[in-house]
């Protein structure tokens, strides 16, 4: 049995006007919605339990979950009183995922990433967290040394740096893709409350714990969060 949670419940400004009107997860590629893309996706890699987060037009992401059988127990973790983001979304969605490492993928991310070769990496090096990353152009990048452990995080556009494992080695620009595997034990290291970013409680922890990720970059990855990408999409996902 093998958890997993998408993170829906962003409010899609990229890609207005089409989210004028539907979240971003209802938004289609070729006649399917990213949410079913992706849940699928998840389901044929063998997930049998799976969290979806709300917040933007809840109730049609509700809507859809009930009226499709995808050959999953699917639970929704409502964050329409407040958009948690990626941090406080994990954690307002942990009472689901306890026991075993768990599975999270961004719904607007499509992506060949295989997620067998994910869990079987995690596991080998009994990582607290694997990081999906691959070398493209941002102005936010993680920063790994040359065993891909994560010794900090950077923005190059406003020259700031967040390194949080010291080391003398280079360290390398990843970006990350918005595909992890995540160890439960990192529920009692959570210090943030209310609205955070997971990239922040990954810092706080990055010294004593391994945050590791795993290169991506010769693989197709789209992130499906603006209109020109969409049109990219649909020529690659028939």
């Amino acid at each position: 049995m093998k958890k997993a949670m998408i993170f829906a419940a962003g409010l899609g400004t990229r890609l207005r006007p089409l989210t004028n009107d539907r979240p971003k997860a209802m938004v289609e590629v070729n006649g399917k919605t990213l949410l079913e893309i992706n849940i699928r996706k998840l389901v044929d890699f063998g997930c049998t339990d799976i969290v979806v987060n709300v917040h933007h037009f809840a109730d049609l992401v509700i809507d859809f979950l009930k009226e499709n059988d995808f050959g999953a127990n699917i639970v929704i973790s409502d964050e329409r009183d407040e958009l948690l983001e990626t941090g406080g979304g994990l954690k307002k969605a942990a009472p689901f995922l306890q026991g075993e490492p768990f599975l999270v993928h961004n719904v607007d991310i499509l992506s060949d990433v295989n997620l067998k070769a994910l869990w079987e990496h995690h596991k080998k090096n009994k990582a607290l967290v694997t990081l999906v990353t691959r070398k493209r152009n941002t102005s936010r990048y993680l920063l790994f040394d040359e065993n891909n452990i994560l010794h900090g995080w950077t923005n190059v556009k406003e020259g700031i740096v967040r390194q949080k494992r010291p080391t003398e080695k280079d360290l390398f620009y990843r970006a990350f893709s918005g595909i992890q595997i995540i160890d439960p034990k990192i529920f009692s290291l959570f210090r943030r409350e209310g609205k955070f970013s997971i990239i922040d409680t990954y810092l706080d922890v990055a010294k004593n714990h391994l945050i590791q990720g795993l290169d991506h970059s010769d693989g197709v990855w789209l992130d499906v969060g603006k209109p020109e990408s969409l049109k990219e999409a649909e020529k690659i996902w028939k």
